[in-house]
């Protein structure tokens, strides 16, 4: 399942750091321009990163900041991917992979044995993306419930 190449290494990023900060900006921005409604978006603010401990890792390319992503442990085993971003400009060159491939093993390290995340029904290489990396979609979950365009997803690693 790693297929993130040689070289990129996902590491803990402060959310408050300002290239994640701008990531996580770049992440609201897109999903705006990409027609979704306010509160169809369910992002986490830096303070609910804060304030929930998501695990947050961010991926380097030539010094700076290219991708980030962040599990929230949650009860009964469950941990919850949040503020999952490449930058445009370093998608498909395996910064996701090496940013979900980190969380996987945080997750399944903390005994973590489900993983599952929403993303928006217009999200079509998201979507691909995930199923990928062994996640199904089930049915929604949580705050995303009543939300029309959310797609929630899940998938077993087993914990240790």
């Amino acid at each position: 399942m790693d297929d993130a190449r040689p070289g990129l290494l996902a590491v803990p990023v402060d959310a408050r750091d300002p290239e994640a900060v701008a990531l996580l900006d770049a992440l609201t921005s897109e999903l705006a321009l990409g027609g979704y409604a306010v509160h169809e978006t369910f992002g986490y603010s830096v303070a609910q990163l804060e304030q929930s401990r998501v695990h947050l890792v961010g991926v380097r390319v030539a010094g700076r900041l290219a991708g980030l992503g962040g599990v929230e442990l949650q009860e009964g085993g469950i941990g919850e991917l949040k503020r999952f971003f490449v930058a445009p400009e370093h998608r498909g060159t395996g910064v996701a992979d090496a940013l979900i491939t980190a969380l996987i093993v945080y997750a399944h390290d903390a005994g973590t044995d489900l993983l599952r995340l929403e993303t928006g029904d217009k999200q079509r290489a998201a979507i691909a993306f995930y199923r990928r990396h062994g996640f199904v979609e089930v049915a929604r979950f949580g705050p995303y419930v009543h939300s029309a365009t959310s797609v929630c997803m899940q998938a077993t690693y087993g914990a240790r």
